[in-house]
């Protein structure tokens, strides 16, 4: 008999294709798979039976509720965002004194303060973040929450340029939706968050304070996999990782 659709959709977040499961007891009247047996889950039908390959080779489906089992739990993994970012100074004038408007590094300047960068990205990260770091703003009760472990915005130099990242710890694998999800948190992070912090404290450097944005309204701004990325950034012959 069918489930209630949401009570499905709810089964299917909390025990997404992948997960890995330790069977307790089988209460299947005339083969049941034994006790201890461990196994995959591959897609949980509409009446929320779970659709299993045990490692033993059988395909006996799990019924919640009847059967009884535990979660093994998966490792966590990393997984990187990455977005462009800019750095501006403010020169001085003729007179000694700073310019109004800002003066925006190129590429090649900005990666002589990757240091610098980095370490002011660290200072930012408050103490009560150690665990999750900025998924502890993240307020919503979903699969996102459950998966994504804890993420932390750093940078990383990926061919000629300096890159903002994202760095998540994850455990299993987020579907596209939750991928967008995690993306469009990350950006408002980066945006009013912890974004908005970061540009707006000076970082002393050898050759003067500099400011650095992580986000930006322009239509060249985008947050992407590190698979994204590079799929977009074949064409100009770029490899990622180059020259880290």
């Amino acid at each position: 008999m069918n489930q209630h659709p949401e009570w499905v959709k709810f089964m299917r977040e909390q025990y997404p294709p992948g997960t890995r499961i330790r069977l307790v007891e089988m209460r299947d009247p005339y083969a049941p798979v034994p006790p201890g047996t461990e196994g995959t889950v591959v897609q949980i039908d509409d009446a929320c039976q779970f659709l299993m390959n045990w490692d033993n080779g059988r395909t006996l489906s799990l019924i919640p509720g009847v059967d009884r089992f535990s979660v093994i739990p998966q490792p966590l993994q990393t997984l990187k965002l990455y977005m462009p970012l800019a750095v501006f100074t403010y020169e001085h004038n003729q007179w000694g004194d700073l310019e109004d408007d800002p003066v925006e590094l190129c590429s090649h300047d900005i990666l002589k303060h990757q240091d610098n960068i980095l370490a002011a990205m660290l200072r930012e990260r408050a103490r009560d973040e150690t665990e999750r770091g900025l998924m502890k703003y993240y307020h919503s009760e979903d699969s996102v929450n459950d998966k994504v472990q804890s993420f932390v915005f750093t940078a990383e130099k990926v061919g000629c340029e300096l890159m903002g990242v994202a760095e998540c710890r994850v455990r299993g694998e987020l579907t596209q939706e939750e991928l967008e999800r995690l993306k469009e948190y990350a950006s408002g992070q980066a945006s009013d968050g912890f974004g908005e912090g970061l540009e707006q404290r000076p970082i002393k450097t050898a050759e003067g304070e500099i400011y650095v944005s992580l986000w930006s309204s322009g239509k060249s701004w985008s947050i992407q996999t590190q698979d994204e990325l590079a799929r977009s950034r074949q064409m100009g012959g770029m490899t990622l990782g180059q020259g880290i």
